[in-house]
């Protein structure tokens, strides 16, 4: 859920090819012959999933970046460098199919019109599994992405080393959880609601009692999107009842920053929350997850409801201000709305005390009894 301009959470930059365009610029760019291909939901980028009669692995995503973005060849070479790092220590995270001039990226003109953007171009190995969306969710899962979202980070800012990494270095990136206040100059797309009244309270809060810690938190390098499309899982075991899960893929680098553990846990406790029928309980076992890599400080934890609420605000409002802008596209522009207005209600409803007890009493419940 890249932005485009990293102030601005969306100009008109996404590109529209065609399925025959994007097979030729497979063919003209990768040297491949598709002989299959499908378009791919995406928010501000355009995937395609691409069949070719080659030997080998044959299932690739191409990936079309924004024209904004793709202004930024460091910040993609990062973002993909990045994913064959993780690839190269043991994660399931896809690689890029190099280009004909041995390249990772390139960057192509939309069509043959003269003036037409230009877009970087990568071709990346196709990642099986099923979207956590589309399963039920249970504490074993939670537990392992709440693991997966701490050994992610951890291993990115202990031993990611390249020269494109100084581009992770994004101010004004408006997914950076640290940059919630910059919230206030989208908010006129929510309309006057209760709604509104809400995430202006949490925008205000987190002014007061975030901003001020964050010289506190332990840096890192975050994903940044760890929500329940990006994750892939399969099931390793077959029992209905109680089916146990590991995680088969990690999708979509493009909100990666620089930032802090606690916002890679934050954010990933929000997405979780999205598609549970409980979601106040989902924090915890996450919370453990991520705990059993990287314990959180206690000012760490005291910030956990607010970053939570944050994340929620910013889905929310940027998805609003977007769907104005692609009202084409609002279906998955607003996934999170449909039950993110609820959840995050929900949690100001019950209060940062309560739902902060819950979610510190389950983490603690596996120090007594870890998961095999």
């Amino acid at each position: 859920m890249s932005s485009g301009n990293d102030c601005q959470p969306q100009t008109l930059t996404k590109p529209a090819l065609g399925e025959k365009e994007a097979a030729e610029l497979v063919d003209r760019v990768f040297g491949l012959k598709v002989s299959w291909i499908g378009s791919l939901p995406s928010y501000d980028d355009q995937n395609f999933h691409v069949r070719v009669s080659a030997e080998g692995a044959d299932e690739y995503v191409l990936k079309i970046t924004n024209s904004e973005d793709s202004q930024k060849p460091d910040l993609i070479e990062a973002q993909t460098q990045a994913m064959m790092f993780l690839c190269a220590e043991g994660f399931p995270s896809a690689t890029p199919y190099l280009t004909k001039d041995g390249n990772i990226m390139s960057l192509e003109s939309g069509d043959t019109r003269p003036g037409s953007k230009k877009y970087m171009v990568r071709l990346l190995t196709y990642l099986p599994g099923t979207p956590v969306a589309k399963i039920p969710t249970n504490a074993q899962i939670l537990y392992e992405i709440g693991k997966l979202a701490a050994s992610v980070d951890k291993v990115l800012s202990e031993k990611f080393q390249h020269p494109s990494v100084k581009s992770l270095h994004r101010g004004q990136f408006i997914w950076n959880l640290a940059n919630v206040p910059l919230l206030d100059q989208y908010i006129y797309a929510l309309g006057q609601n209760k709604y509104r009244a809400v995430v202006e309270q949490v925008i205000e809060q987190f002014k007061g009692k975030v901003i001020p810690k964050l010289s506190s938190f332990r840096a890192c390098i975050n994903h940044g999107d760890l929500n329940d499309h990006n994750i892939l899982v399969d099931s390793s075991s077959a029992a209905l009842e109680n089916p146990q899960y590991r995680v088969s893929g990690i999708l979509d680098f493009s909100d990666m920053s620089y930032g802090y553990y606690v916002f890679e846990v934050a954010i990933a406790i929000m997405y979780m929350m999205i598609e549970s029928p409980d979601p106040l309980s989902v924090g915890g076992h996450v919370l453990a997850g991520f705990e059993s890599i990287v314990p959180l400080t206690a000012e760490e934890r005291g910030a956990l409801f607010l970053l939570v609420s944050g994340r929620f605000a910013q889905s929310l409002v940027i998805a609003a201000h977007t769907a104005l802008l692609y009202p084409e596209n609002k279906e998955y522009l607003t996934i999170t709305a449909k039950t993110g207005w609820k959840h995050l209600m929900t949690m100001f409803e019950v209060g940062q005390e309560a739902v902060e007890k819950m979610w510190f009493e389950t983490a603690q419940a596996y120090t007594h009894h870890p998961p095999a």
